[in-house]
């Protein structure tokens, strides 16, 4: 998010990540360590800034959280204290530090989860409790920009009535083969032994009636939804390498490319914490389209862009 604002002539004043991990990718690329965990940072430790943008866990409103979680008798959407109540962290620094703008990120379920409830929470929070102008929340889908079909929903608010319009992503379509790598290390292959428990689970799912199991990408079309699990098997997007061979995963740097990051971007840790970075993040030409527009809107008014994420 803060690369797509930048590309936008905002400026990064304050950014907050627990995950110790993302924060080493973080200060990598940016050059300064991120503050740690929202919780516990009061809000008056927290910059002025003009625009907030967050893109709160996904996982406790996702269909694949709501499903694991569920199975497992734990709580789910804003009973999951560890993750789904940061939405409310959102809205104390909302109200206590009032920016002109702001843009939140998540997972498309959200607008359903809980028969809708949830998502009824969080609009009524922001223009009833805290009297932001929101227009109507829009779903919008990456693969026009991106080889990959990924749906998320943005909500975007201002403190003043302002007339706001999503934008109409541009219609370039890359293909997965755009962003393959020429030569990539037999290391992620799959092993013979976990290309057969795919493909017999995926057969027992087929029978069953079920669409799950693992999915052979094409090179001329996209993928499917990259996600933070991809580090497990990489089952949902594999590549074809030949008869008789198993197929392999994509590399880090491909699963960056596929969310829309330039080769430049350094990737310092692990290809296991790479994977889930990757799969959490927002895709970067997304946020750049959405950026220019609330920053436009900024723009009739005057003052410098100060962001917060």
């Amino acid at each position: 998010m803060r690369l797509g604002f930048e590309r936008a002539g905002a400026e990064c004043v304050f950014s907050s990540e627990w995950d110790r991990f993302a924060a080493r990718t973080y200060e990598a690329n940016f050059g300064e360590k991120p503050h740690g965990d929202i919780r516990s940072i009061r809000s008056e430790s927290v910059p002025d800034h003009e625009v907030l943008v967050a893109g709160f866990p996904c996982q406790p409103f996702s269909i694949s959280g709501v499903s694991k979680k569920g199975s497992l008798g734990r709580p789910h959407g804003f009973a999951d204290a560890s993750q789904g109540t940061l939405f409310f962290e959102i809205a104390r620094l909302l109200r206590d530090k009032r920016p002109r703008a702001f843009l939140l990120e998540n997972v498309k379920n959200l607008v359903h989860h809980d028969r809708g409830r949830t998502f009824a929470i969080i609009v009524r929070t922001l223009r009833e409790e805290l009297g932001y102008s929101v227009p109507e929340p829009r779903i919008l889908d990456a693969r026009s920009l991106v080889p990959q079909h990924r749906e998320r929903i943005y909500i975007v608010g201002f403190s003043e009535e302002t007339p706001f319009e999503y934008p109409r992503l541009p219609e370039r379509h890359p293909t997965l083969g755009d962003i393959l790598e020429s030569d990539v290390p037999e290391k992620y292959e799959l092993s013979e032994k976990l290309w057969r428990y795919l493909q017999r689970y995926r057969e027992k799912h087929r029978r069953a009636g079920n669409g799950f199991g693992y999915g052979l990408a094409d090179p001329d079309g996209i993928t499917r939804t990259l996600s933070a699990r991809y580090h497990k098997d990489g089952s949902e997007i594999l590549i074809a390498l030949g008869p008789g061979k198993p197929p392999r995963r994509l590399t880090p740097r491909e699963c960056a490319r596929l969310m829309g990051f330039d080769d430049d971007f350094v990737i310092p840790v692990s290809d296991t914490q790479a994977y889930k970075q990757f799969g959490n993040s927002v895709v970067v030409p997304v946020i750049s389209e959405l950026a220019r527009r609330v920053v436009d809107v900024l723009d009739r008014g005057v003052g410098t862009r100060r962001a917060a994420s």
